[in-house]
């Protein structure tokens, strides 16, 4: 299928281009039929007065010519009768051939030669005048054939004579009238065309005026502006377009904004049952660190009951936690405290502090090297979650490396990874893995995992200003990169000397 050109592809362009086709096409259907109509009445009419006028100068020669005449009295007559043609026609530039049998007469000359076989042959058979149209060197003639007839009684038919005139004519004034029209058709072909380009013009800026005034309000709309309206003139399908965008636009505001108070209404929930939560789960905290001091006290069951209980407010706390920082983030309260921390130092504390040292592969740069500023609580959150999840739903062994990416020459981005050797992320979950208390596995919805620790990763990565993507790795199991951007120049250093693992 053919393209449309990019400069057709706009309506105006486009409604330019329809007006001026259908002008053209009208002007010259238009011009066709009146040329061919003007040219057939200014031919029809020579022809008829230059036949009756041929006729009238033949029957006032009065041609006579004998039962049995000889050749050269044919030829005196046929030589009058042709002399009296032109006298009687002088200023008209007519050339007369008359023939009888083999004889023939002729004046002013003898340039007979567009005579065609067909015109004599249709002469010969008829009693009325025959005519043809010739063009010779771009001249044009009309040639007419005329039996001559004669009476042999009162009431009685008229009989051929045998003697046949012949006439050429010039018609260079009928052929100036024909190219006198052809030239005020192409000045009105042209006069309707600029018309069609005013009109169309015209047209389109009437047509265009609220599909430009649609388009901003569409714009607008876009980026937020839901009380956008259209001004509605006149009735036609524009006016009702711009109504129905009016009722669309007064919709949506109104489903928008219960939306954004419903959502209000949640996040509010949602902050004041975490922050309702946190001061009776303080205190179950503290009684089951001290139900856990006594554990080995108490009896089989109640020991069972103990730990269950303890569990169970670990999860809701951390729940309640994770809820309390997702709130932060919905309501723009979450700020960072930045401080400049090496990066490769602050990981191994990270990984120290949890105790996972030795199930962890470190790939970092020596110390000192990659500096930069960041949220200290902030960024153990994210490494935490990411190691964590690797440790729990992968396999080993789990490695954690750290390089530089730089992108010009005063862009540059620390590029954290930690991948694991796992079954990786099912491909269905690839597009939700960051999404709020979503679980890629049903089989962990009863998990000590609350559904949002990628989601608050996520969220604290992005206040950073930086990047986090996941991906699975060709031979298996899963690999989470974040993309930090770094607030000082990076010196070239090896950034790739292995710490090992621990």
């Amino acid at each position: 299928m053919a393209k449309v050109p990019l400069p057709l592809r706009g309506l105006r362009p486009r409604l330019v281009v329809a007006f001026l086709l259908v002008a053209v096409a009208s002007a010259l259907s238009t011009g066709a039929v009146a040329f061919r109509e003007a040219r057939t009445g200014v031919l029809q009419q020579s022809q008829d007065s230059v036949i009756r006028q041929f006729r009238t100068s033949v029957d006032a020669a009065g041609v006579r010519v004998p039962t049995v005449p000889s050749d050269a009295h044919a030829q005196k007559v046929l030589q009058k009768a042709v002399q009296q043609v032109l006298r009687a026609n002088q200023s008209q530039g007519w050339r007369v051939l008359a023939t009888y049998g083999s004889v023939r007469a002729y004046a002013p000359s003898a340039d007979f030669d567009k005579l065609s076989p067909e015109l004599r042959r249709s002469v010969d058979t008829k009693r009325a005048a025959v005519f043809q149209r010739v063009n010779d060197d771009g001249h044009p003639y009309l040639v007419v054939g005329m039996p001559v007839t004669y009476n042999s009684g009162e009431g009685k038919e008229s009989r051929l004579s045998g003697m046949v005139m012949y006439l050429v004519v010039p018609q260079n004034t009928e052929q100036a009238y024909v190219e006198a029209m052809v030239n005020a058709i192409k000045q009105a072909t042209l006069v309707a065309l600029g018309l069609a380009v005013v009109l169309a013009l015209l047209a389109a800026s009437g047509v265009l005026r609220p599909v430009r005034a649609l388009r901003r309000a569409t714009r607008r709309m876009a980026e937020g502006h839901l009380d956008v309206r259209l001004a509605v003139n006149g009735s036609d399908e524009l006016a009702d377009l711009s109504r129905s965008f009016n009722h669309t636009a007064a919709a949506l505001e109104l489903s928008v904004a219960e939306l954004r108070r419903l959502e209000a209404q949640a996040r509010r929930f949602v902050a004041d049952v975490s922050h309702e939560l946190r001061t009776p789960l303080a205190a179950m905290s503290a009684v089951t660190d001290v139900l856990d001091a006594n554990a080995l006290h108490l009896n089989r069951d109640t020991g069972e009951a103990v730990r269950l209980v303890s569990e169970g407010t670990s999860r809701l706390s951390v729940l309640v936690n994770d809820l309390m920082e997702i709130s932060r983030f919905d309501a723009g309260a979450a700020e960072l405290s930045l401080d400049e921390i090496d990066l490769a130092e602050f990981v191994q504390h990270t990984l120290a502090a949890r105790g996972w040292q030795t199930h962890v592969e470190t790939r970092l740069p020596r110390p000192g090297v990659l500096r930069t500023r960041v949220d200290p609580r902030r960024l153990d959150v994210v490494m935490a979650n990411l190691v964590g999840n690797a440790l729990r739903h992968g396999a080993p062994p789990v490695r954690l490396t750290m390089g530089v990416r730089e992108e010009r020459a005063d862009v540059a981005w620390a590029v954290i990874e930690v991948t694991d050797n796992g079954p990786g992320i099912a491909e269905e979950a690839m597009p939700h893995i960051f999404e709020r208390f979503y679980k890629a596995s049903t089989t962990r919805t009863r998990s000590e995992s609350s559904g949002l620790g990628l989601a608050i990763t996520a969220e604290n990565v992005h206040l950073h200003g930086g990047r986090i993507s996941a991906a699975n790795l060709p031979g298996g199991g899963a690999a989470f990169t974040v993309e930090l951007p770094l607030q000082r120049d990076i010196t070239a250093a090896d950034h790739d000397s292995t710490s090992g693992a621990r």
